[in-house]
Parts: C-alpha cells; structure tokens; sequence
C-alpha cells in the first residue's frame, strides 16, 4: 500500500489502534452486551488523555474533541460500530482469533471501532489545529435490535452537527482500494409477522374448515409481484419470506400460519408503500379465502443515503493522499446498517475500504472472515485526513 498518507498519528497511536483490534477481535461481545468492550474503549481513551467519554445506549460510548484554532466552528461526527456476531471463527492462522465460542467479529466491526480510535487520539493531540468539534462514537449493537444507531437518531446525539462519517471493511474489493458513490448504498430494513388464521378441519373434508396453509401460498405468490410490477427496477426493492410455519398433522386442514420476513428498499420514499401493499395483500388474500391475516411491520434501519458533496471530497483525499489508483466504484448495493440513522439526521458518507487479498477473500459473516492488520494504518490516516478537509483545516505537518 502507498506509505504517502502514514504521517497523521504517531508510533504510540498505531500501536493503540492495533492494541485495540486484537483485543477486541480476541474477546468479541455481541449486540447490547458489549460491556468489556465499552470499558477497555474507555480505558484505552484515558490512558492518552482523552477524558470525557459519554455513555450511551448502555453499551456505548462518545467523546467530544474540542478544536482550539481559529477558523469556521464545523462539527463532525465519525462512526465506530463495536458490536461482534453469534457465529464461530473457524480459522486458526489468527494469532488473535475468537477466545469466545460461539461469537466472532465476522463483520470488522473491530476494525471499525479501532480506526475510530486512531481518529479520536489524533484529533485529541492536534485539537490546536483545528477549530469546531469532531465526535466520535464507538457505537453499540449495529448488528441486533434494539439499535444503537436508532438511540443516536432518537436522543438528538447529532443534533447541530454539519456532517457524519461511517465506513466499512470490504473483503470484495482488494487491499488498498478506498470507494464511495453519491446517493443510496444500503437498503433500508424493516420485519414483518404475518399470521394467518382460518379453521380447521379433517383432510378429507376441506369444504369445512379454512386452509391457513393455502392463504399463507396465495400471500406468497402475490407480494412478491409488488416488486416485480409496482416496483422501479432501480429501487431494488425485496421482499423475502424468511421463516413460515403451520400445522400439525398429514391429514388435518391448518388453522394458523405465521410468516416472517423483510421489506428492503433503498427509496426512503417507497418504504411505507411496500410496508402497506404487503399489508393490504395479506389482509386481501386472506378475506378472499374466507380466512383473516394479522399484520405486524416493525421499522428497522432506514437506507444509507451518502451526500454528493462529501462523496466528491472523499474521491479528492483519496487521490491526493493515497494515488490515483486507489480510488475504486467496484461494489454493489446491498445489506443494511444502521448508519442509516445518521444519514438521516445530517450530511453523510458511508465509504468502503478494501481488504481483499489472497487467503483473506471470505465474506463478511462469514466464519472464515479475516483480514490483515494492514488495512488500518492507512483507513485510519485517511479518516483523519478527511475530517480535516470537511473542518476546513489542516493536520499537523
């Protein structure tokens, strides 16, 4: 990777960033449970001086860095999720791998909590150079409801704020390759229960019951062409049915079924429509079969809308500070992530920084997923380089 952007933070803080990602990559926690995480983040701050942190969501933290230059008083957030996964590292060439069976950071939210906090002790020891305030937070439970970035849209945590910076590791676009693009890059994602009642009867008397199980096919067959013919192919809209469930026996005509699934969007204008039409299908189907259906939608993380003008920054830092070749478009939409909720309160971007290699391509959650130490270094001293340029000004020489 080119060396021209490792000059923003010092020995000491990239041993703390990696300090951190092995300790937190050897120790994972899950969502809403991140307690040894919250303190060892905490302890990790103190240590450089940095006092101050905020507790939020239970399990998480933030902390405000105050700038003491002159010059326009811009406020930024960075986001740091914290949170690990239910699922079981199975490689062994780690030699800071999962000591928790059954949980493992197969998502990098160990590199994204560890970058943040390269970017918070950089920030701590130049504060002289800038004016305005940066706050970074390590976030909790991104992964699980209920979500910690729902708590940062609902407590008002960016309010007054000019702009937020998310991130996530890539094991799809190789090692040292930075993207971001303007407009949506996640779907929005919301659950839904539909539980379907008729009556029951024996199998070889149908006519006197209500199929559950025959509505609950109709329902099935029918939602799915609001995306096909409600739906702009370039919302890339998906409902799926998930779980389905009912009955009992060979010969006995089903009186209840209960499905689960989502509704993703990335049109924030076309969320609630998909959310009623599934609604008024169910409800429809059902009343046609002479049965009933019980609709529970539960609002999930809004899509990630990344802000054009930040975007455009970003593409300029990364040329100016990493080499022409870095910057890469390659990386399809996708998933959600609760950065969402910052998107929706202030100007964001959510960019993607590759650690693509040889040995090292797994997909997140995955339980092969693994990635060098060598992507953090340079991450964290673009995101420092950034949050300078959207401060409007300079980080020490």
């Amino acid at each position: 990777m080119d060396s021209r952007i490792n000059s923003y933070i010092t020995d000491p803080e990239r041993n703390a960033v990696l300090e951190l990602r092995h300790a937190m990559h050897r120790e994972p926690e899950l969502s809403n449970n991140e307690w040894k995480t919250q303190q060892r983040i905490r302890e990790m701050l103190e240590r450089f001086g940095v006092e101050g942190a905020n507790v939020f969501h239970g399990t998480g933290l933030y902390i405000d860095i105050q700038g003491s230059a002159s010059g326009p008083k811009r406020a930024i957030a960075v986001r740091g999720d914290i949170d690990a996964l239910p699922i079981n590292e199975t490689r062994d060439d780690l030699p800071f791998s999962s000591q928790v069976n059954g949980v493992m950071h197969a998502c990098g939210h160990d590199l994204h909590a560890s970058i943040a906090m390269g970017v918070a002790l950089a920030f701590h020891r130049m504060r002289s150079n800038f004016a305005g305030k940066v706050r970074v937070f390590f976030q909790p439970a991104e992964e699980a409801e209920p979500l910690g970035g729902r708590t940062v849209a609902e407590e008002k945590l960016l309010e007054g704020f000019d702009s937020a910076v998310g991130y996530h590791v890539s094991p799809s676009i190789p090692l040292g390759k930075f993207g971001a693009r303007e407009g949506a890059v996640s779907m929005s994602a919301d659950q839904f229960t539909v539980t379907v009642t008729g009556s029951s009867a024996h199998g070889s008397t149908p006519h006197r019951g209500v199929d559950a199980i025959t509505i609950a096919a109709a329902f099935v067959n029918e939602v799915q062409k609001v995306i096909s013919r409600e739906m702009p192919l370039e919302d890339r809209s998906v409902i799926t049915i998930g779980t389905i469930h009912g009955g009992g026996a060979t010969n006995i005509i089903c009186p209840e079924v209960v499905m689960e699934g989502t509704i993703r969007t990335t049109s924030p204008e076309r969320r609630g429509q998909l959310s009623q039409r599934l609604r008024d299908i169910a409800e429809g189907v059902a009343a046609i079969h002479r049965g009933k259906a019980e609709v529970s939608i539960q609002s999930g993380e809004p899509a990630v809308i990344n802000d054009p003008g930040m975007v455009q920054l970003f593409q300029d830092a990364v040329l100016n500070t990493v080499g022409p070749d870095a910057l890469t478009q390659d990386k399809d939409l996708g998933g959600s992530d609760d950065f969402g909720f910052y998107s929706q309160c202030v100007p964001s971007i959510y960019f993607w920084f590759g650690s693509g290699e040889p040995g090292k391509e797994s997909g997140v959650h995955t339980p092969t997923f693994a990635v060098s130490d060598e992507v953090l270094i340079p991450t964290t001293e673009l995101v420092i380089k950034y949050c300078f340029d959207l401060l409007g000004a300079q980080p020490a020489p």
